[in-house]
């Protein structure tokens, strides 16, 4: 996926121009499209090559120099394949990659007066002191994406509705799938799931677990760490979850499903519009006309239909609201 964007925002190198517009009398108008100049980057660490990819590749098409900031967890990924671009023949100082932690490298990156564009993807409440600090200087240009990787993906599909009439059946398989989940080292053949990416998110997710459980939801299954050494946790199932649970409301950013009941299309939406995030959602019907509903009526960026975390360099991918 990481040669496939490159390659295709290389396409585009010579496919941005402006346009000659009609205009009365004795007046040519002509638009261009110009570099903005220095492009900072900030990215985190789910899906560290990607999200390389998805900011260098536009930037550098366009015709803009790049400052990246990577995330303190995962800077070995961009440090790699920026070294590759100078190999295939990147003039020195185009792409600039500054490892460092967010109130220091980060803070730097948002507020440089040389800076013209700063793009940042992570969390929401990141996202507004970046806001803060880009606005406080020189209004610099902005990009803000708030955000499978062990259930850390922005898009992971935890909140599941499942209609009353298929719910225990459901509930049943997905347990059984949890149990068969390969956990351990990701570099092993034939291993689903790895680690969490740090202490801190790990005892994060074990905190929404227990909430979960303290606030009524049925633990189907997992629940604990797995095994003895590293962040590695149970695949999870919750039943009987209720829209006012945090599992239900939050997002946890771990390998935890929680399934909820519902009646019929009305209710699907209302409940599943009821959330400050709109990135995405996927539908799972044999029913055309739920589709033709359903897609309309979600708020949220993508929908995915008898499907889910299907991507591709052509396809575009945002949300709406705080997501």
């Amino acid at each position: 996926m990481l040669v496939r964007l490159i390659r295709y925002y290389a396409g585009w190198t010579d496919k941005i121009h402006g346009l000659t517009v009609p205009a009365d009398g004795a007046y040519h108008v002509q638009t261009l499209h110009e570099p903005i100049g220095v492009s900072g980057q900030i990215i985190p660490w789910n899906f560290p090559f990607l999200m390389f990819a998805w900011k260098v590749g536009p930037a550098l098409a366009c015709g803009n120099t790049v400052v990246m900031k990577t995330a303190e967890q995962t800077p070995l990924s961009a440090l790699y394949t920026s070294r590759l671009f100078l190999e295939a023949g990147l003039p020195p100082s185009v792409l600039n990659i500054v490892p460092g932690f967010g109130p220091t490298a980060g803070a730097v990156l948002a507020s440089h007066m040389d800076v013209d564009k700063v793009a940042f993807t992570g969390s929401t409440a990141t996202g507004k002191v970046i806001l803060q600090f880009a606005a406080q200087r020189n209004l610099k240009q902005h990009t803000l994406p708030y955000s499978s990787n062990q259930g850390q993906c922005c898009c992971a599909g935890s909140r599941t509705f499942v209609h009353e009439r298929v719910y225990d059946e459901f509930v049943e398989k997905a347990k059984i799938r949890a149990l068969n989940r390969s956990v351990g080292d990701p570099f092993k053949s034939g291993i689903e799931q790895g680690p969490q990416i740090d202490s801190k998110l790990f005892e994060k997710i074990l905190r929404y677990i227990r909430s979960g459980v303290d606030t009524g939801a049925t633990l189907e299954t997992g629940g604990e760490r797995h095994g003895s050494k590293g962040y590695y946790i149970q695949p999870t199932v919750f039943s009987n979850v209720q829209d006012d649970m945090p599992i239900a409301k939050e997002e946890i950013f771990g390998p935890v499903q929680t399934i909820l009941k519902f009646k019929n299309n009305e209710d699907v939406i209302q409940r599943a519009n009821n959330s400050k995030s709109g990135l995405a959602a996927g539908i799972f019907t044999q029913n055309i006309d739920t589709v033709n509903t359903l897609t309309r009526a979600l708020k949220v960026g993508t929908v995915w239909v008898n499907c889910y975390d299907v991507f591709d360099a052509t396809i575009p991918f945002g949300g709406i609201k705080t997501k």
